[in-house]
């Protein structure tokens, strides 16, 4: 169960090698968390980043989990929750995919889509459907400030977050009275692989900040995050200028 602040004993993260993730881990786990289960493709870097949270005292558990197989999120799932309760779900899974490449091969926009909204639905809506089963925790989800208006430059990888974005609110909106509680965590431009070798925007985080947001979220049992917390202002003007203007814009 969580603690008298609203951090978790338990936490499950799909996606296990995020970045994001992995940062958020090691802060709950040096506050209150020792039990992590991380989700996602058998792999050296899966493993390592397992070890290094044991290193930090927590229990550590790998289950193989791949947001393009939805057929098997059930099973994958199943076996986590089937093992005690989880006060958290952090779903961090998701790709950028190369923008100029990904419009002349349709089939990688797809992919794009299928792992950052068909995936996350699907594990998404397992996950809920678990916790609400076991009567409390909290589905953090990550999503972007991509998906707040597509732009020119990433509109394929901002439109899956968009639809990322509106099911993981009505989600919360579905399970609102029943103990669960949806948190929506939408970070700008962060400094990590994903987007190594790319011009940085402004207002550019790390996924440390990324991990300090989403635990005062947890703490204030907040439904939306943004990270850092001015663009929830800089959002709001991009989000209502003429579309004229705002395809003129250096974005």
């Amino acid at each position: 169960m969580k603690d008298a602040f609203g951090l978790p004993q338990t936490l499950l993260v799909l996606g296990g090698t995020s970045e994001i993730a992995l940062a958020t881990a090691r802060r709950l786990v040096a506050r209150r968390t020792r039990t992590v289960w991380l989700a996602g493709r058998p792999s050296p870097a899966l493993d390592a980043a397992a070890e290094q949270l044991r290193g930090l005292g927590a229990e550590v558990r790998t289950v193989a989990f791949d947001a393009l197989d939805p057929e098997s999120h059930e099973a994958a799932l199943g076996k986590v929750f089937a093992e005690g309760d989880i006060d958290l779900v952090l779903l961090a899974f998701g790709v950028l995919g190369d923008q100029a490449h990904d419009e002349r091969e349709p089939l990688n926009a797809v992919r794009v889509a299928q792992t950052n909204y068909t995936g996350a639905v699907s594990a998404g809506l397992v996950s809920a459907r678990a916790l609400q089963a076991q009567g409390h925790g909290s589905l953090v989800v990550l999503s972007s400030v991509a998906g707040e208006r597509a732009r020119r430059a990433n509109f394929i990888y901002g439109s899956s977050k968009a639809g990322l974005d509106a099911f993981a609110q009505g989600l919360g909106d579905a399970l609102h009275g029943t103990g669960v509680h949806v948190m929506v965590v939408r970070p700008g431009f962060v400094r990590s692989r994903m987007t190594a070798g790319m011009e940085e925007a402004p207002l550019a985080t790390t996924p440390e900040a990324v991990a300090t947001a989403i635990e005062l979220g947890l703490r204030r049992r907040s439904e939306t995050v943004w990270v850092p917390g001015a663009l929830r202002v800089v959002m709001s003007a991009l989000r209502h200028l003429p579309r004229g203007v705002f395809r003129r814009l250096p974005v």
